[in-house]
């Protein structure tokens, strides 16, 4: 599948490389393009996702944002049950993470854009959470039910929240670890959850990384500083963050259901967590 992409694109397969396999699966082609292309494979039913993604990293190429490209070929790809799409490689020659300012200058940037002329989606938080949950194998049939219920109570505590920062363009998926090093210069990529919603939502993705990944408040207070508005200080942010907890076990869900051991252990201890009501630290996976 991933060498007929490959042709139909006009790619050279040489020396293919996987580099992830977690929500899709990512491939290096070192060999493509002028400095590498990265091909990301998805199911057939995030094919409508896959050309949004194309199609507003163009355009907001465009507007001069600073987002990851897609490469120059003929895509998307659907081939079979999956979806392909094709994007130039940043390397980032073992720099790490850029700092969370930086994501906090970009997402003002983004912010502040026009509406786009791509079709964007209302937000619709765990809109999928449910039928994930609900057709899960791995966990105990009480863990099932506890989730359920807590998505539709944080959905109606969500909609009764009253958003200063307005309604526009998010990213849908905005944290530290979708930026990367572009040069001295830095990007934001991973664009397959773009929609239309509460800005907040991009913001409220770092600061659950603060509670649950190690943030330090100075990377916070560095993020709020770029962004221009602390989210720390409006009192629905804490919806938004258990929202959050909830959007980031999807993944593993689907992870353990293939029969993924470490996720499996990760997803149970994420539960645990949720359902002790504590803020202990998770592991990234």
């Amino acid at each position: 599948m991933l060498e007929a992409a490959c042709h139909h694109a006009g790619l050279d397969l040489i020396g293919v490389e996987p580099l992830r396999n977690h929500a899709n699966d990512v491939y290096l082609l070192p060999s493509a393009g002028d400095s590498g292309v990265v091909v990301k494979v998805a199911s057939k039913g995030a094919g409508e996702r896959a050309a949004r993604a194309v199609q507003l990293t163009l355009w907001l190429a465009e507007q001069g944002f600073p987002c990851t490209r897609p490469a120059e070929v003929e895509q998307p790809v659907e081939l079979a049950d999956h979806v392909i799409t094709f994007w130039r490689f940043y390397a980032q020659h073992d720099r790490g993470i850029p700092g969370a300012g930086h994501l906090g200058g970009l997402l003002r940037r983004l912010h502040r854009l026009p509406k786009p002329p791509v079709e964007l989606p209302q937000t619709a938080p765990l809109s999928s959470f449910a039928d994930v949950v609900t057709a899960d194998t791995t966990l105990p049939e009480p863990d099932r039910r506890w989730l359920v219920d807590e998505r539709a109570q944080l959905l109606a505590d969500f909609h009764k929240l009253v958003f200063p920062l307005g309604a526009g363009l998010i990213h849908g998926d905005a944290y530290p670890g979708n930026t990367l090093w572009d040069g001295e210069d830095v990007v934001l990529g991973d664009w397959d959850e773009p929609a239309w919603g509460p800005r907040e939502l991009d913001l409220a993705n770092t600061i659950q990384g603060g509670l649950r990944f190690g943030r330090s408040t100075g990377e916070l207070d560095a993020f709020a500083e770029a962004y221009g508005y602390d989210p720390r200080d409006w009192p629905g942010i804490d919806t938004l963050v258990r929202i959050r907890d909830l959007h980031t076990l999807s993944s593993f869900l689907r992870r353990a259901a293939r029969g993924d051991t470490a996720a499996a252990a990760e997803l149970g201890r994420r539960v645990r967590s949720l359902r002790g009501g504590d803020r202990v630290s998770w592991v990234a996976t």
